[in-house]
């Protein structure tokens, strides 16, 4: 494909993505329009696996929304390389309801992010998602890795291991 033809690919692919997000965020959307019939969504461990718009609606959409109120999406940078499209960011979020087990606290909460986008024919046909569980978490007072997270090198709490 010529250097032309995959900058038009690649903004045609970011334009799907910004739609869709734009849609998401009105209260009558049809988010069908933005979507493969086959739509495969594939989060991070925590995340789960979603096959459909449907099964992401109902396995993940409704009880992210049930859990974190008021969000303000913030994302950073998005990226386009010919049908593939990433961005990164976080959402700032009141933490109203039900989240791994911990009941709704009140409290604010900021949720790192990235998503990757397959984009076929005008529509989104694959999204791998990382959502940043584990800092989430730990603003909800939990700490997932017991004080043996690599963050301890980081403020020098713990000296790292080499290899001998």
């Amino acid at each position: 494909m010529s250097a032309d033809l995959h900058a038009a690919k690649s903004a045609e692919t970011l334009a799907v993505i910004h739609s869709m997000e734009k849609a998401l965020g009105e209260s009558a959307n049809n988010m069908a329009d933005y979507f493969h019939d086959s739509f495969r969504w594939m989060g991070n461990r925590g995340c789960g696996t979603k096959q459909g718009l449907a099964e992401f609606r109902r396995a993940w959409q409704l009880p992210f929304r049930a859990a974190f109120s008021e969000r303000t999406y913030k994302t950073e940078k998005f990226m386009a390389d010919g049908e593939w499209a990433s961005c990164f960011g976080h959402i700032e979020a009141t933490h109203s309801g039900p989240f791994m087990g911990i009941a709704a606290t009140g409290k604010r909460v900021t949720i790192p992010y990235m998503d990757f986008w397959l984009v076929r024919d005008g529509k989104i046909a694959d999204n791998w998602v990382s959502v940043d569980f584990p800092s989430i978490l730990e603003q909800l007072g939990i700490d997932v890795f017991g004080g043996e997270g690599w963050e301890a090198f980081d403020d020098g709490r713990r000296a790292p291991p080499k290899p001998e």
